[in-house]
């Protein structure tokens, strides 16, 4: 049975993605070149054409993202992550990548594929993955306590116009109760 054919029983002939049903394609998720079923979806032009960089982003056609983020099988659900973390700045993809849940070995794949546009600079990203930058507004999104200043930073707190700590991209810094703290970026979410 050819790849093709084995995507086409999948998904029932439609775009795993916004669910076209003309010109189709087998599209290998990166970093996976291979003509494994499990590496590869089946998507439309249109999709491809986006998601390569060959079309600017339709934020409307992605609202697809919020049916196809159920899907089990996990190249789906890697592209899915990587597209609403690009159009994070939309409050629906925003919502939706909050309610995505990958596994450890998922999400680690659909971070590796994303290209650095420049890979010498340091890179502070939220636990969803999404960029942070210097001024930012981040929420906790855990119970936090701080050392040496006997409180605990409750979840949910808003911490306001951040600095990112230029030699590590897990460390940015932000004020809460009047303290200046180092926060780890892996209990942020921007705001």
């Amino acid at each position: 049975m050819t790849l093709v054919t084995s995507l086409q029983l999948r998904s029932d002939s439609k775009c795993e993605l916004c669910g076209a049903s003309n010109n189709l394609t087998a599209f290998a998720v990166a970093p996976h070149q291979s003509q494994n079923v499990d590496e590869n979806i089946l998507i439309c032009a249109t999709c491809n054409a986006q998601i390569e960089g060959n079309n600017e982003l339709d934020a409307h056609h992605w609202r697809c993202l919020n049916d196809c983020m159920w899907s089990p099988a996990p190249a789906v659900q890697v592209i899915t992550w990587r597209m609403l973390t690009k159009l994070n700045n939309e409050p629906w993809a925003s919502d939706a990548l909050d309610l995505l849940y990958l596994d450890d070995a998922t999400l680690s794949w659909a971070k590796s594929g994303i290209e650095d546009d420049d890979s010498h600079s340091v890179k502070h990203l939220d636990s969803h993955g999404v960029m942070l930058a210097a001024g930012d507004t981040v929420n906790l999104t855990k119970d936090l306590t701080v050392k040496g200043a006997n409180f605990t930073a409750k979840r949910g707190t808003a911490v306001r116009g951040i600095s990112l700590v230029a030699d590590n991209p897990k460390h940015i810094e932000g004020r809460i109760n009047g303290q200046q703290i180092v926060i780890l970026t892996e209990f942020v979410k921007k705001a």
